[in-house]
């Protein structure tokens, strides 16, 4: 039993697919499935049960691959680890995010990070609900996270950021858009409303929202990605409101502060005993504007 075959049992249960899992691992077929039978073996339970459309895991198997999980997550953070000890950052960071937010600021720093580090890998989830990003953090698989609001139950030392502003974002053309930089939720209380994804971060946000200024508006459509809903703003479908750096390129102009100006913290958790890599994507961060409706302003004049 060797970690190669606990890597070769995830990409089955990721895939659920032999086929699928063995072209990922650039594997043959036959070869996969020999590995996943002799770790079965070595086991004593089976990890999947064949099926004519590809394969499911098992009881047993779920039990297993948790703990495999964790284990190529170590394995990966001491290949890390090593290679830094000699100036050199490889291997791959896991960081996960709440969708929208530092869609800005992480391309930047991506970017930066690859120019210095050319070798190490960032990959990135981007979560739209708390009990994913939960379930992340649970498994032990995460290095780094970028959030609103830390985990439930998580270990993670919490460096703050900044703070991120809410905007709301009008149709072209809108009246509103020509009377000021800035406007209050009641002036939107007659619109119809972009909402997002019952359940999602973004939209328990806009609940609030709307909840303290005492208004119950009319949703017209829901989305679960924040450049769709805005586009549907664009087309004029609707307003909306969302958090400022996660305004797409060219929407600027459709965007407005809001007094109150609604704001809630950036927050960056960093795994108990980071390695280098973690203090690299932590620095870079921490040179990012992370002012909220600065951001719109830099990006309008550039």
């Amino acid at each position: 039993m060797n970690l190669r075959q606990y890597e070769y049992a995830l990409a089955v249960a990721d895939e659920g697919s032999m086929t699928a899992a063995a072209e990922r691992l650039h594997v043959t077929q036959p070869s996969l499935s020999q590995q996943i039978g002799a770790l079965e073996k070595h086991l004593g339970v089976r990890l999947f049960t064949r099926t004519p459309n590809g394969v499911t895991v098992t009881v047993a198997g779920r039990a297993f691959l948790a703990e495999a999980k964790i284990a190529t997550t170590a394995s990966r953070r001491a290949v890390t680890a090593a290679r830094a000890a000699e100036g050199e950052l490889a291997g791959e960071l896991i960081m996960a995010v709440h969708m929208g937010l530092g869609a800005r600021q992480l391309p930047q720093v991506m970017g930066e990070l690859r120019q210095r580090h050319p070798k190490l890998q960032v990959t990135l989830h981007e979560e739209t609900d708390l009990a994913d990003m939960e379930r992340l953090v649970r498994q032990g698989t995460l290095d780094m996270f970028l959030v609103h609001r830390i985990p439930a139950g998580c270990t993670f030392d919490a460096h703050t950021l900044g703070e991120e502003a809410y905007v709301a974002v009008l149709p072209k053309g809108h009246p509103l858009l020509a009377e000021g930089d800035a406007m209050r939720l009641e002036d939107l209380s007659s619109q119809g409303w972009i909402r997002f994804r019952h359940a999602s971060l973004l939209d328990d946000q806009l609940a609030r929202l709307l909840a303290d200024a005492d208004l119950s508006p009319q949703t017209v459509a829901r989305a679960s990605q924040i450049s769709t809903a805005v586009r549907l703003v664009a087309q004029g479908l609707g307003v909306t409101v969302i958090p400022a750096s996660a305004v797409p390129e060219g929407y600027e102009e459709l965007a407005r502060p809001l007094l109150p100006s609604p704001a809630e913290p950036v927050l960056v958790g960093v795994r108990p005993n980071p390695g280098p890599a973690e203090a690299a994507m932590l620095d870079h961060l921490g040179r990012q504007n992370w002012c909220g409706t600065e951001l719109l302003r830099t990006s309008g004049t550039a």
